[in-house]
């Protein structure tokens, strides 16, 4: 890895420095249509963020009882900061969770280009919290970068050099979610930033 590359993942772990990346390149978390679209959360609903990096899909989640957990301490704080007492924020890993007591209590549950971070067995052990945490009739969804067939060249570039060491093909993602998941339902986008690339969305149920 090159020290320009290690330097940008360096900057990218600080929450305001990700913020204007995201905001720079339209990243879709943080939009209105995401929410709207892709979430779906209704009012009461409760939601279950793994990875949620500064929470920045909660800015246009109305009325949900929301619990963010993320690795980072800095963007734990950071979401603690912004959004205050409008979610639980929870320094965890896939494997704490956080979430003992709750299981089968949250409607749904989101991990947000979460899943090419992780090796096999830990994004085995994700998607199983997920299902785990959701209740009957709940559904997870999670979006990240993809490799396909024909997609842009730079698409593929940019996420050779993604952060996440674990970018895959959807079929292997899919392989995945399908181990807890009875349903695995899938839409390719090459158009939800600015730049070229390719993301993969699974709305995963049982």
């Amino acid at each position: 890895m090159s020290q320009t590359t290690t330097g940008i993942r360096a900057a990218l772990s600080r929450p305001r420095v990700y913020d204007l990346c995201q905001w720079l390149m339209g990243g879709p978390v943080g939009r209105a249509d995401f929410a709207q679209h892709m979430v779906r959360a209704y009012a009461g609903a409760r939601v279950l963020d793994i990875g949620c990096g500064p929470a920045n899909v909660l800015a246009h989640l109305v009325d949900v009882d929301y619990t963010g957990l993320d690795i980072s301490a800095e963007y734990i704080e950071f979401a603690k900061r912004r959004y205050g007492s409008r979610g639980r924020f929870w320094c965890s890993d896939v494997a704490l969770a956080g979430i003992r007591g709750e299981q089968g209590t949250f409607d749904i549950v989101l991990a947000t280009g979460v899943v090419h971070h992780l090796d096999n067995t830990t994004a085995a052990k994700l998607f199983e919290l997920a299902r785990q945490a959701l209740r009957p009739g709940g559904r997870m969804i999670a979006l990240d970068g993809c490799y396909v067939a024909g997609q842009s060249r730079v698409a593929r570039w940019l996420l050779n050099r993604d952060r996440g060491k674990f970018v895959r093909e959807p079929s292997e993602y899919v392989r995945l979610a399908s181990a807890s998941f009875s349903k695995v339902e899938t839409c390719i986008k090459h158009d939800l930033i600015r730049i070229p690339y390719t993301h993969l969305i699974m709305r995963c149920s049982n």
